[in-house]
């Protein structure tokens, strides 16, 4: 990515990488039109679409000691392009096609058509996910108590 497309994207201290694998990572359904595409690339499956479990971390406060919060359910796929290149794909959930569309966009991304998937793909669903993520905290903020503003008591 661009410096120009990190910052359309709203995150500056990841690597572009990261950025592009956390939109695929959410995309869900949204990477089946893409799908005719990716799939038509040549390649092999290094590790097939498989589902596990992971253990989630937390942390108190963000800043305390580690606990362990529960498992969760992730798919992760890896393929090899015909030219060499590997993706990878770690998604939520028990989602096969989309580990495997994840994974063949990865590995898409880092070839030398980087730029046309960049623009046809991921910056598109960057502002879908923004826009939803938008959505969400203004219809969250909405149902925000200021219990500051209550009168106790006699007044």
């Amino acid at each position: 990515m661009t410096t120009d497309t990190s910052a359309s994207l709203g995150v500056s201290t990841r690597s572009d990488r990261q950025q592009w694998m956390q939109i695929l990572a959410r995309a869900g359904a949204a990477l089946d039109p893409h799908g005719e595409e990716l799939r038509r690339t040549g390649h092999r499956y290094i590790r097939p679409p498989e589902t596990g479990l992971v253990m989630v971390r937390g942390r108190v406060g963000g800043s305390g000691a580690p606990f362990n919060l529960g498992e969760m359910t992730v798919t992760r796929c890896v393929v090899q392009l015909d030219d060499g290149v590997t993706g990878y794909s770690y998604v939520a959930g028990r989602r096969h096609a989309h580990a495997e569309l994840a994974a063949l966009a990865d590995a898409q991304l880092q070839g030398s058509e980087h730029a046309r998937w960049m623009e046809t793909m991921v910056v598109p669903l960057a502002r879908e996910q923004e826009a939803t993520r938008l959505q969400r905290a203004a219809h969250t903020a909405a149902t925000k108590v200021d219990f500051s503003t209550l009168v106790r008591g006699d007044a």
